[in-house]
C-alpha cells in the first residue's frame, strides 16, 4: 500500500464524516438545520401507502448515529449530546469546534454563522474553531511526520498548467483547433478543450511524473484565485484517479483576504508546509514558505497578459523541455528539501523542525561566493538594498556591493557602456545580464555566465 493510501488528513475524515452524515439523513429532509433529525413514525409514501419495512426509522437513526460519532472523533474529542432533536439534550458546556450551516457539529446548538474560519472546501458551510484549528494540525502534523511526509501547496495557471479563452486563440495558433489525430503526439495527452467554459488548457510538461514523485513525499492541496468549477475541473485533469487531492482543492471564494492567498484555510502546520506559485504578491505572509515558479506561457494570449511582445510556444509550435524544464528542477529541489527535513543525522525532534529553514539553507547555496554590484539596473535615486534584484541575490547567497573592488565577482548590467561594466572587461570579471541572477533563482543552481551576455545600449 502507498503512503499516500495510508495517511488520511484531518480534511478528508471530516468531508467523509459530513458526507456519511448528509448521506445518511438526505431522505428524511433536504433542510441543514433539520438534516440530523429522524421521525421515529412509520413513512407514508407518494402512493399512500406504509412503508413495508417498520424497522427503517430505527436501523436509519443508528447509521446517523453512527455518522455524527465519526465526526464528533474528526473534530474536539467529548461527550456527545443526543442530537436526535430529543426534548431535553444533556447540557454540557460546548467549545463548539466546528459548525455547519449554523449549527455545531458536536452539541447540536445554534451558533453564530460567522464564527470559526470557513473551510468550504472541505464541504459546503463548514468553519471550523480556531482551536479546533490549531488542534486538527497539530494530530495532521504527527501523523504525516509518521509517514515522512510534508505539506504542498500547488497554484494552477502559470505552475501547472496554461489557460486560454478560446475567442483569445491566434491565427498562429489555429492548428490548436484541429481534429485530435493531426496535432503532434505530445499535445494529444496535454492539450484540452473545454466548450462550456470557452476555454483551453495545455498541461505542463512533466506535470503527471511530477505529480505522482511529488505525492510520494508530500501530502498536496491545489490552490487557486479560479472560481471552483474551473479548480474541480483543471484538478481532474491532473488527477484522474482522484488519488492526489481529495477534497484538498482551494478555489477563490474559499480566501478569508481579497485577492490573498493564506495558510489560515490548509489544514497543515505553517513549519511544514512548501508552496509552489508563480506569483509572488499573494503570499504576501508566507514568502518563506514559497519556491517562485517560472511561469509557463504556452498560449499567446498569456505573453500578451504579462507584456511580452514575442510568440509563444504555441506559435512557436515547441513546449518546455520534459527533461531539463521548471517542474523536473524543482522535483529535486522538494525532494532535497524532504531529504534535509528528515536528516537521520540531525537530533532536532522532527515536531520542532522548520521547513523554511530548510529552503533558506539550500537557496543560500545557489550564489555562495558571488560578490555582486549593479549597475545601470535600478533607477535614479532608488536604494540599491531594496530593489528586489538585490534582495534576491542576497537570499541567493551573494554579497551585494555599491563599490568596486578586487573581491568583486560579477557586475550585473543592463548596458555595457557604462564605467563599471568596462571596468568588468578590463578585470576579467563576469559582466551578465539581471536576468542571471532570476534564472539562478528560478532553476536553484547558478547558471553559466556566458548565456547572459550585455550589450551595449543604443544611444538616444
Amino acid at each position: 500500500m502507498s503512503l499516500a493510501a495510508e495517511h488520511s488528513s484531518s480534511s478528508d475524515d471530516i468531508a467523509a464524516s459530513l458526507d456519511a452524515v448528509l448521506d445518511t439523513a438526505s431522505d428524511a429532509s433536504t433542510d441543514p438545520d433539520e438534516v440530523i433529525e429522524e421521525e421515529e413514525e412509520s413513512y407514508v409514501g407518494d402512493e399512500g401507502y406504509y412503508d413495508s419495512d417498520p424497522e427503517r426509522p430505527k436501523r436509519r437513526k443508528v447509521e446517523l448515529s453512527k455518522g455524527l460519532t465519526n465526526l464528533q472523533r474528526s473534530l474536539s474529542q467529548g461527550e456527545p449530546v443526543d442530537l436526535s432533536g430529543g426534548s431535553s439534550p444533556k447540557k454540557i458546556m460546548c467549545p463548539h469546534p466546528g459548525v455547519y450551516a449554523g449549527m455545531c457539529v458536536k452539541c447540536g446548538q445554534k451558533v453564530d454563522e460567522e464564527t470559526g474560519v470557513p473551510f468550504g472546501y472541505i464541504h459546503k458551510n463548514l468553519r471550523l474553531a480556531d482551536d479546533e484549528v490549531a488542534r486538527l494540525r497539530d494530530r495532521d502534523l504527527k501523523n504525516l511526520l509518521r509517514h515522512r511526509k510534508l505539506y504542498l501547496v500547488l497554484d494552477l495557471d502559470h505552475t501547472l498548467l496554461n489557460s486560454s479563452q478560446l475567442a483569445d486563440i491566434t491565427v498562429e495558433e489555429g492548428y490548436l483547433h484541429d481534429k485530435r489525430d493531426a496535432l503532434p503526439d505530445t499535445l494529444k495527452s496535454s492539450l484540452f478543450r473545454f466548450d462550456w467554459m470557452h476555454m483551453m488548457t495545455k498541461l505542463r510538461p512533466f506535470v503527471h511524473t511530477f505529480l505522482k514523485e511529488a505525492s510520494n513525499l508530500l501530502e498536496m492541496y491545489i490552490y487557486t484565485m479560479g472560481e471552483r468549477p474551473y479548480a474541480l475541473a483543471m484538478a481532474k485533469l491532473l488527477d484522474p484517479g482522484d488519488i492526489y487531492f481529495n477534497s484538498r482543492i482551494i478555489a477563490q471564494g474559499d480566501c478569508t483576504i481579497r485577492h490573498q492567498k493564506g495558510l489560515d484555510v490548509v489544514l497543515g502546520q505553517e513549519s511544514a508546509v512548501l508552496i509552489l506559485d508563480d506569483t509572488e504578491a499573494v503570499w504576501g505572509k508566507h514568502r518563506e514558505n514559497l519556491i517562485l515558479m517560472e511561469r509557463y506561457h504556452f498560449f499567446a494570449s498569456s505573453c500578451k497578459h504579462f507584456g511580452f511582445n514575442c510568440k509563444s510556444l504555441s506559435e512557436l509550435r515547441s513546449d518546455e523541455s520534459e527533461t531539463d524544464g521548471q517542474l523536473a528542477t524543482v522535483l529535486k529541489v522538494l525532494q532535497r528539501v524532504h531529504s534535509l527535513f528528515f536528516d537521520e543525522g540531525s537530533k532536532d525532534n522532527l515536531e520542532d523542525r522548520d521547513v523554511r529553514q530548510v529552503l533558506k539553507t539550500i537557496r543560500k547555496e545557489v550564489l555562495r561566493d558571488c560578490k555582486i554590484v549593479f549597475t545601470r539596473v535600478f533607477p535614479t535615486n532608488f536604494p540599491a538594498e531594496h530593489h528586489h534584484l538585490w534582495k534576491m541575490a542576497e537570499q541567493l547567497g551573494a554579497t551585494c556591493s555599491t563599490e568596486l573592488d578586487a573581491s568583486v565577482t560579477h557586475v550585473v548590467s543592463m548596458d555595457a557602456g557604462t564605467d563599471k561594466s568596462r571596468w568588468a572587461v578590463q578585470e576579467k570579471k563576469f559582466l551578465v545580464h539581471p536576468r542571471w541572477i532570476e534564472a539562478s533563482n528560478y532553476l536553484w543552481q547558478k547558471q553559466s555566465e556566458e548565456n547572459f551576455p550585455v550589450t551595449q545600449a543604443k544611444s538616444k
